[in-house]
């Protein structure tokens, strides 16, 4: 049996650590101790910005983004156009599209993808928001920016059902070699793509 080498306080740190995503104990055993040595510079304005963030963030009743203003930054943005709708699983996937300032459009956040194993279901996702803002007559595209996985396209194919009667194109997200990409290590799944979508040069 482990000898305890710390207080409770600081095991219930170091539990609470290890259940962020990249975290393992010993990870979360590094991170809390270096909170503790850096506790004026780092463990207190931590649990400040956490306390702001528990107070204040929420989630936009538009698109389902999160943040500190409803409807939220994007959605009030007047210099983002108002005909394009990107559709992402979560709010992680609109984030990485924002790093790569990859659209000027505006987004919609289903929540998940439909996967009847993991037990979610059209219900469990903000489907039927989407496809009343598809009929707004602003929209003209709608941008399927989902993963490339087995749920990601069940999803992508259900969607793009559900928006067959409104008066939008829909689109997708292009599937095939990344950019640096060597052929050689790619899955066939991805040169296949590649090859059905290709350009001219």
């Amino acid at each position: 049996m482990a000898i305890a080498v710390a207080g409770p306080e600081i095991e219930r740190l170091i539990q609470l650590l290890a259940r962020l995503p990249g975290l393992g104990p010993r990870s979360a055993r590094r991170a809390a101790l270096h909170l503790i040595k850096k506790r004026d510079a780092l463990m207190g304005p931590l649990a400040a910005a956490l306390q702001v963030a528990i107070d204040k963030i929420q989630v936009c009743k538009t698109c389902g983004n999160i943040d500190t203003q409803n409807p939220c930054t994007v959605c009030t943005d007047p210099r983002r156009d108002p005909s394009i709708i990107v559709v992402v699983a979560d709010v992680a996937d609109l984030w990485a599209l924002e790093r790569a300032s990859a659209t000027n459009g505006r987004y919609h956040v289903l929540g998940a993808t439909l996967s009847p194993l993991d037990g979610v279901g059209p219900d469990d996702l903000t489907i039927d928001a989407l496809v009343a803002r598809a009929h707004d007559p602003a929209v003209s595209e709608i941008i399927l920016a989902l993963n490339a996985t087995v749920d990601g396209q069940t999803t992508a194919h259900y969607v793009t059902d559900l928006l067959q009667d409104a008066n939008v194109k829909v689109t997708r997200l292009a599937h095939g070699v990344p950019v640096g990409g060597e052929l050689d290590y790619l899955d066939e799944g991805t040169l296949s793509a590649a090859m059905r979508q290709r350009t001219l040069f």
